[in-house]
């Protein structure tokens, strides 16, 4: 059982409930107490943790109630990513939200996109053609200069680099962003992706190449297993709600829009 403490943790919370039966008929969202909340049958719905559905940002809302306005005679958790999103970021980011700062620049000091293959030369060319931009952008957007690895000897990275990043991760003072983040941060093993995906940088299904590019190397030469494509699958079902988080709640987008 994962610890209930852990930010990451918690910004992943709530994404294999048991399904349920569908109860309302009406959805909508509705201006109260200053935020965007999730109304059914004319009342106010609220997460896990009794915690009203609301956000100040309507956009993210309205993504919330297509969910529900979409679903059929049971509510099946798996096809609401962006509701289980925002029940964890009220539920469990929240009130944790320097430790979860904390946990995604953790994640840069070891990030997917500074650890390159030894060979064979094809995949190297591939990461060198696809990571080297990220990093290039890195370094110029931030002032964060990355250092890079061979297989999987661990190379520390400068304090610089960490510090700008930091600054960078801090800036997410809205609880549903930063949880965004965390999710594409471990889904994608790169907190510079995920950052890149926050700032427009790279799409959503340019991220998620970007995280797989080992993996589907390995997948043109041997084959796809069923199960791992399955689970895959689901994973970017995550990383898709998260990355329409990070866009619905970028900095210069109008919040009620």
């Amino acid at each position: 059982m994962s610890d209930p403490r852990d930010p990451m943790r918690s910004a992943q919370a709530n994404m294999r409930p048991s399904p349920a039966r569908r109860f309302y008929e009406s959805v909508e969202v509705r201006e109260a107490d200053g935020l965007h909340a999730l109304f059914l049958d004319g009342r106010g719905a609220l997460t896990p943790g009794k915690t009203k559905l609301a956000s100040p940002n309507r956009a993210l809302m309205e993504r919330v109630a297509e969910e529900w306005a979409r679903a059929g005679e049971t509510l099946d958790p798996a096809d609401m990513p962006m509701t289980r999103l925002v029940n964890s970021a009220l539920d469990g980011v929240a009130g944790r939200m320097d430790a979860t700062r904390a946990e995604i620049v953790r994640y840069a000091g070891s990030d997917l996109l500074c650890y390159r293959a030894e060979g064979p030369e094809t995949l190297a060319k591939r990461q060198r053609e696809a990571f080297d931009p990220v990093l290039d952008w890195a370094a110029e957007l931030l002032g964060a200069r990355f250092v890079l690895a061979a297989g999987v000897r661990h190379a520390a990275q400068p304090a610089e680099a960490i510090e700008a990043f930091r600054a960078a991760v801090e800036a997410f003072d809205d609880p549903a962003a930063l949880a965004a983040l965390s999710v594409v941060t471990t889904l994608t093993g790169s907190a510079v992706i995920a950052l890149a995906v926050a700032r427009g940088r790279l799409a959503a299904d340019e991220a998620w190449r970007l995280a797989h590019l080992d993996e589907d190397f390995q997948i043109e030469r041997w084959g796809e297993d069923e199960e791992a494509a399955a689970r895959r699958a689901a994973r970017w079902r995550e990383m898709a709600a998260a990355a329409a988080a990070l866009g619905a709640t970028r900095p210069g987008r109008p919040r009620n829009c």
